[in-house]
């Protein structure tokens, strides 16, 4: 690909995606309009209450960790071409694998519980969304509408387990799990109430960009994604390949539910199904399924998050403006993907070919 080629590619990938996020501040203020209130009040309280000092910025950190996490649940199956939503099925059933290790290994040292919670979130989350896409290659169900309903499973599976087997009695107005001990909790980065999940949604992302985008095994990924009969015929092993992206895909999302409960909550209960999930998908989709952009959208994302209760508080506005919000967005970026490939200014334009007339003759 010509330098030319490659600005303009880069160009499409930056600019409709910002247009499309403009779309949707534009349609959301005229939402707020109707209310009967101000925009662009608005807009300055979300920015204050996500980036307007330190404290803002701490918040919106926090919320940004589980959001690159599951970000890549559907990040890395698309380099295969795998539509996978599943992303809060596997953050729940992420959390609750997490858990379990953690309850049953609580009196062995700290780093290994830690570590111990990690590979329960890891392994739980990866093998729920790798059973999505086995069915998808072995018997052809469509991986976004399985992936999808397996959410309402693992939701049903986290309602039954909270409320069953391994309901903590103490828990009377709030079913839950028996909870963690504050030494096997993650701690927080020194100085600072950001916990290290952070760290671990970084190091995924730029881990997930390198295997993708740096190494042989990516290149047979991004294969498969673009051609999978040219794949087969080149003797790719396309099953093993569906299997083994949408485990990754599926253990970060389940490394984010192992968070969730090791850094916020401390025991499984209904406060697992916070979203993050569903919002990891705009994020992946705003980011063009790219792990290091997933990073800077997920703080954006994040952001806007931690800005619910500070419209609640200032403007009298339910705190669910913010999903309205978030649903807006989503609708714009999907309408943008019909655009890519389409518009004039991005194309590249043929060189004119002139005929001389007499060579004609």
């Amino acid at each position: 690909m010509s330098l030319r080629d490659r600005w303009r590619s880069t160009s499409e990938n930056i600019v409709i995606p910002i247009g499309a996020l403009v779309v949707s501040l534009i349609v959301f203020g005229i939402f707020c309009a109707i209310q009967g209130k101000n925009p662009f009040a608005i807009y300055e309280t979300i920015y204050k209450s996500a980036f307007g000092n330190s404290f803002s910025w701490q918040g919106t950190l926090i919320r940004s960790a589980p959001l690159m996490l599951t970000s890549l649940c559907t990040a890395i199956p698309a380099m295969l071409g795998l539509t996978i939503i599943g992303n809060e099925g596997a953050l729940i059933v992420g959390g609750l694998g997490a858990i379990a290790v953690g309850l049953s290994i609580s009196s062995l040292p700290s780093l290994i519980v830690q570590i111990g919670m990690a590979m329960g979130g890891i392994i739980a989350g990866g093998l729920w969304i790798m059973f999505a896409g086995a069915i998808k290659y072995y018997r052809g169900v469509n991986e976004t509408i399985s992936s999808l309903l397996m959410n309402y499973i693992a939701l049903a599976v986290l309602n039954t387990l909270v409320e069953g087997p391994m309901r903590d009695p103490a828990s009377l107005n709030k079913p839950s799990t028996f909870p963690l001990l504050p030494v096997n909790m993650l701690q927080s980065i020194p100085n600072t109430r950001i916990h290290y999940g952070l760290i671990y949604g970084l190091v995924a992302c730029v881990i997930a960009y390198f295997l993708i985008h740096r190494t042989t095994f990516g290149f047979a990924v991004r294969t498969v994604g673009g051609n999978i009969r040219a794949a087969k015929i080149a003797g790719l092993p396309v099953g093993k390949l569906t299997l083994i992206v949408s485990f990754l895909g599926g253990s970060c999302a389940g490394l984010a539910g192992m968070v969730e409960i090791a850094a916020v909550h401390g025991s499984a209960n209904a406060s697992l199904n916070a979203d993050y999930g569903y919002s990891g998908i705009l994020v992946a989709f705003i980011a063009r399924q790219n792990p290091l952009v997933a990073v800077m959208v997920a703080v954006l994302m994040g952001g806007i998050l931690s800005s619910g209760s500070a419209l609640q508080r200032s403007f009298n506005l339910p705190d669910a403006t913010v999903l309205l919000f978030q649903g807006i967005v989503f609708l714009a970026i999907l309408f943008s993907e019909s655009l890519y490939g389409r518009l004039d200014f991005f194309k590249d334009r043929e060189p004119e070919v002139k005929i001389d007339a007499a060579s004609v003759v």
